[in-house]
């Protein structure tokens, strides 16, 4: 199986890497911050414990790769997204898992960020597909998304258990194909 380990990669303004155990404090810190934002859709790690079984397990399972998307200027964690569910073969796909953090909210970053996590799953890993998976009401996820060109594809009632409950997800997804030329970046194959 190739390596899925994720490689730094560099846009303007945001760069991905993968997860360190050194980045603990810093990310639990932000979750704590961004626990309104998060709420009720998603639920990161906000322990050192919680943080580091997180990372190991992004590290270790060949069916992920993890980033913290992090801000060029102050190298401060704006927010992270991972690449789940990484199926190979005739599939070729992935469903995507992220959030931003509250003081980078709003900022585009995330937008960034994600087009990096794109033009590395297209490329240096070979997709095909990524999907999202979103509770309708999280409009700003939903606008996240639909910016970088993927397609609503259906909807799914009771689909994950989130917060003691099955919730119904929209399911959005964009192929290679779909996917806009990305602008080069250090550290990342071009796809096409």
């Amino acid at each position: 199986m190739p390596d899925t380990a994720p490689r730094p990669a560099d846009g303007s303004r945001v760069a991905i890497r993968p997860f360190t155990c050194a980045d603990s404090a810093e990310f639990t810190a932000r979750t704590r911050e961004s626990r309104e934002l998060h709420r009720p859709w998603l639920f990161p790690p906000a322990s050192d414990d919680t943080y580091r079984a997180y990372a190991k397990a992004l590290d270790e399972d060949p069916a992920r790769a993890g980033f913290l998307v992090c801000e060029r200027d102050s190298g401060a964690i704006a927010g992270f997204i991972n690449i789940n569910n990484i199926v190979r073969g005739g599939f070729r796909s992935g469903a995507l898992g992220y959030g931003s953090f509250a003081h980078a909210a709003g900022r585009g970053l995330m937008s960034e960020g994600l087009g990096l996590v794109m033009a590395y799953a297209f490329g240096e890993l070979g997709l095909h597909r990524l999907e999202a998976n979103i509770q309708p009401d999280n409009a700003p996820s939903i606008a996240l998304v639909r910016r970088a060109g993927f397609r609503l594809e259906g909807f799914s009632p009771d689909f994950l258990y989130v917060d003691g409950a099955w919730r119904d997800h929209e399911r959005w997804a964009i192929t290679a194909d779909m996917a806009p030329v990305p602008v080069p970046v250090s550290g990342v194959k071009a796809f096409g």
